[in-house]
Formats: structure tokens, C-alpha cells, sequence
């Protein structure tokens, strides 16, 4: 967990208050309407400067960011110049809006989904030496460096004591496979297709064996980095839901292993297929061997795989006192309609 100073907002300037002092933003100055809403032309780098607010010097701050992206095109999450992945995009627009590098920004996300997979409920943090009075512009102009594959949904201020990872309480995945004779082509990078009938109720036999605490050694793929992660895993719920053509997997826990979620699908599937009984997961989960696994399945693609929400207690998210106001991005209104009706 990174060591910060206390974190010290200032707070926004009384309602009706023209402008912040040129000072106060390095030589700039912007309007302010009611609150916390930014009376700023449209979104860029210069608008996030101007958001920013008077620091203390030494202070520190942190920031919490829900992402959501199409991972099709990525190479994973985890840092990496080339092939471009979902950290390396991120990282590129927040040092083009805050003019620090990587290594001050000190982004961290919650989970390093693998190339190819998807997600609605990503949160990483990151910290700066200094604050924002509003945070809608930074926002906005974040959105509009990133590649229209990735975008973030909310971005608001963290306590110092929030890690991304750490302080995860638990994490939700969805599965998604295609169960018709003929792939919609509309899913194709979306969904895994299973042209074999799938029997949904002994899928949900099987997953009974996975809910509770286990050693899923057997469902862990080899990570090659300096990491010693424990293979005891608490699995909350492992739901198989039909949804007309489309089979959704649904798994809560509270951490998982490398590959564990598209081993534990790939096992599934097979029970699916009939091709072996329900009770094979009890049996390969107390073998804590992975090649027991390999021995009757391959695992599932990562195209069907979605990170959708990471969990933490209430308290870790209340934000700091004085911080600015959690940011959902901007609604545009057009104030006069310049289109011609005939």
C-alpha cells in the first residue's frame, strides 16, 4: 500500500464566486456555476488543468476510477508498451492530463484480466501531488484521449488506506457462451459458442462443488513473476443462468487465482456436453493437481469472460473530507436547436 500524507481537499469556492484566482491554477482562471458544476468550454487537457485546486505542498492525493472496456483488441490490462494494453492507455492519457509520469501516478488496478477479456467494473487508483475542485473536466478529458475502446465511468476521490487491489472485498465475473447451432455475429467477440446443446441443469450441479472455501490448485495456470499467491479461495456464489440462446456463468469470490475463472468455465462446459458427471469438480478440486484438469479440459477462450464488479467494505469507499463530488462524466444539452424541420 503506498504511503501518502494525509489527504487535505479544498474545498470549492462559495457560491456566486466569479473565479478562482489566476494563482491558484498557474496563471489561469476559470467561471464557476452553482457547486461543484464547472462552467467550462468543451473537454481537453487545458480544462483539467484548470480544475485543479490549491495544494499544500508535500500533500498527497488519490483518486478511484470504475473503467469499462472491450478488451478484444488489448493485450490484458497489465503494463506494457507494445502491443498496447488497457493499463498502458490509461497511463498515456493521465500523464498527458496531469504532466506526470508513470512512475508518480502509481496506477493500480484491481484485477490483470488477460488479453481479450472484457470489463464493465475495473477499479484502479492512481495518486497526484495535487487536488481538483471539480473533477467533470478531468473526467471528460480522460475519455477523450482514450481509444473508444476504454472508458471511464466514474472517477472520485480515495482515502488514503484504498488500494485497488488490497482492499478488494470481492469480485464478481460473468461468463457468456452462445448455445444455438449458428453463432450470432453480433456476439462473435462477445461470447463463447458452444454449438453442442448444453445441459444447464447439471452445469449447476457442478457449480454447487465450487461455492465455499477451497485450495483450487488444480484450476490455476503457472504464473511466470515473483508473486506467491495462496491457492485457498472463498467462492460466494457460482450461478448458471439462461438467458433465451445466451448461457451466462456467474462467479463471486473473493480472489482468483490465474486462469481460475476460464478452467473452473472449460470444466463446466464439459459437464455441459455430458461428457462427464457433475461430481468431477469435487473430485479435481480435492486432486489439487492441474493436470488432473488438463486431463479432460482445455481452458474456456477469453472472449466470454467479463471482470463486472469489484467490491469493497462501504467504509474504504466514503470519501475524504472536503473532497470533490464523485463524477458520473457530463450530460451535454442543447440549448437552441439549429437543425431545419420542414
Amino acid at each position: 500500500m503506498l504511503g501518502l500524507a494525509p489527504l487535505r481537499f479544498v474545498s470549492p469556492p462559495p457560491r456566486g464566486a466569479a473565479a478562482v484566482s489566476s494563482a491558484a491554477i498557474g496563471g489561469h482562471s476559470i467561471s464557476l456555476g452553482d457547486g461543484c458544476h464547472c462552467a467550462v468550454p468543451p473537454p481537453g487537457e487545458k480544462d483539467a488543468d484548470k480544475a485543479r485546486a490549491e495544494t499544500t505542498e508535500g500533500a498527497s492525493y488519490k483518486w478511484r476510477m470504475v473503467i469499462a472496456y472491450d478488451g478484444t483488441k488489448f493485450k490484458g490490462w497489465q503494463y506494457q508498451p507494445s502491443p498496447p494494453t488497457i493499463q498502458c492507455s490509461i497511463e498515456n492519457a493521465l500523464t498527458r492530463i496531469t504532466k506526470l509520469d508513470r512512475k508518480e501516478l502509481c496506477l493500480v488496478g484491481a484485477g490483470r484480466t488477460d488479453t481479450g477479456v472484457h470489463a464493465w467494473g475495473q477499479v484502479a487508483h492512481f495518486t497526484t501531488p495535487f487536488s481538483y475542485h471539480c473533477l467533470d473536466s478531468m473526467h471528460s478529458a480522460i475519455n477523450g484521449l482514450l481509444p473508444h475502446e476504454i472508458r471511464v465511468r466514474e472517477i472520485s476521490a480515495a482515502k488514503p488506506e484504498f488500494h485497488a487491489r488490497t482492499s478488494t472485498k470481492s469480485k464478481i465475473y460473468h461468463y457468456k457462451i452462445y448455445n444455438g447451432p449458428v453463432m450470432d455475429p453480433f456476439h462473435n467477440h462477445y461470447a463463447y459458442h458452444s454449438a453442442y446443446k448444453l445441459n444447464s441443469q447439471a452445469m449447476r450441479e457442478a457449480a454447487k462443488h465450487f461455492v465455499g472455501t477451497h485450495d483450487f490448485t488444480s484450476f490455476a495456470n503457472a504464473v511466470h513473476n515473483d508473486r506467491v499467491r495462496s491457492p485457498i479461495k472463498k467462492i460466494m456464489r457460482f450461478d448458471v443462468i439462461e438467458m433465451g440462446a445466451i448461457l451466462q456463468l456467474e462467479i463471486e469470490g473473493t480472489g482468483f487465482l490465474y486462469r481460475q475463472v476460464r478452467n473452473m468455465v472449460a470444466l463446466l462446459l464439459q459437464v455441459g456436453r455430458e461428457a462427464l458427471p457433475p461430481d468431477i469438480v469435487a473430485k479435481i478440486i480435492a486432486a489439487r493437481d492441474r493436470k488432473e484438469l488438463a486431463k479432460v479440459a482445455l481452458s474456456a477462450p477469453p472472449h466470454g469472460l467479463y471482470l463486472m464488479s469489484v467490491n469493497y467494505d462501504k467504509e474504504m469507499l466514503q470519501p475524504p473530507e472536503g473532497a470533490p463530488q464523485i463524477s458520473f462524466g457530463r450530460t451535454h444539452q442543447i440549448s437552441k436547436c439549429k437543425l431545419l424541420f420542414y
